[in-house]
């Protein structure tokens, strides 16, 4: 698949998810195979401001490439701006928008999926972000319409290309059913058989079986996995075993994820700091610890272990 210049050897791709896909978890998922890793969606107005968290959130290494960073914001000047600093900064290999996020205090300042109800606006961001960065791709990612009176699929697909988008990720659910219902993949077929651009499916996929039923029943050009790689990297090994017609490789032991939760607790310490990192795994824990005998009972000690120490002697004790 091409996404403008760039070529993306496995089209199973890891999907930006806010507090979750920061470096500690795209450097596992990059290692089991992910085609494409994304950052979590950052504020434009962080990145103008040069926050130092905002950008932290933005640094990657070369061993995730190609690596796509997602912003979100609810003007044309803001969105220009941070996306030019982010290219001249950082480099990435691709600049996505988000037009996708449902959660409210992210809409209700008009960013996010917020946009998809007023696609005057939605198509200056897109010129203004596409004028500002010529030299990388950009592209985006949406939902299907603010509810189910209001479905902008496949309209909204033809002007983000005439405009110079070169991808478009839909997740076909609209923002008023959040994550709730099914995801229409219908709706991704619409949106390939309407544009020229590479189209990436999002939505629903809970198995590699899936993936490939995705690239069947709508014919997308890549597939974007998120909360089934939760606690999980691996199914990008799985899936993309499936993608290439090779044999799937069992699922990993008990032994194999609590080796893995052990190596992402120990990115997430040279990442961010032992305070920060014990904080934030807790809800890791929860992903990874699951599926076995007495996985209950560890969740429940590791999410109320005081410090590093105690989670690691927990995690050691499992196996």
């Amino acid at each position: 698949m091409q996404i403008g210049e760039l070529n993306i050897q496995i089209p199973i791709l890891l999907a930006p998810m806010a507090g979750v896909t920061d470096y500690p978890f795209r450097v596992l998922c990059k290692a089991q195979g992910a085609g494409v890793v994304y950052s979590e969606f950052v504020s434009a107005h962080g990145i103008i401001r040069e926050n130092a968290k905002t950008w932290q959130m933005i640094k990657f290494t070369d061993f995730e490439r190609p690596i796509g960073i997602q912003i979100f914001g609810d003007t044309p000047e803001v969105m220009s701006r941070a996306a030019k600093m982010v290219v001249d900064k950082f480099s990435p290999d691709i600049l996505d928008i988000n037009y996708g996020c449902p959660v409210p205090k992210v809409t209700k300042r008009g960013a996010g999926s917020a946009a998809l109800k007023d696609l005057c606006l939605m198509d200056d961001i897109t010129a203004a972000v596409v004028e500002a960065v010529p030299e990388i791709p950009v592209t985006v990612k949406m939902r299907a319409g603010w509810d189910s009176t209001s479905i902008v699929v496949p309209e909204v697909g033809q002007r983000l290309e005439a405009i110079g988008v070169k991808a478009i990720a839909l997740h076909p659910r609209t923002t008023k059913q959040s994550y709730n219902g099914s995801a229409d993949w219908s709706l991704i077929k619409q949106l390939k058989e309407a544009t020229a651009v590479p189209v990436i499916g999002n939505g629903d996929i809970k198995t590699p079986d899936d993936v490939m039923h995705m690239f069947e029943q709508t014919n997308c050009d890549a597939v974007m996995v998120g909360r089934s790689a939760l606690g999980n990297p691996w199914f990008f090994k799985e899936a993309t075993a499936l993608y290439k017609g090779k044999t799937v490789p069992q699922p990993p032991t008990i032994k194999e994820r609590i080796r893995g939760c052990r190596q992402h607790f120990d990115h997430m310490i040279d990442w961010h700091g032992e305070r920060t990192a014990t904080n934030m795994m807790r809800k890791h824990f929860g992903w990874y610890i699951r599926g076995f005998a007495g996985a209950g009972n560890y969740r429940k000690a590791l999410v109320s272990a005081p410090d590093s120490a105690t989670m690691v002697s927990i995690l050691n004790s499992i196996v």
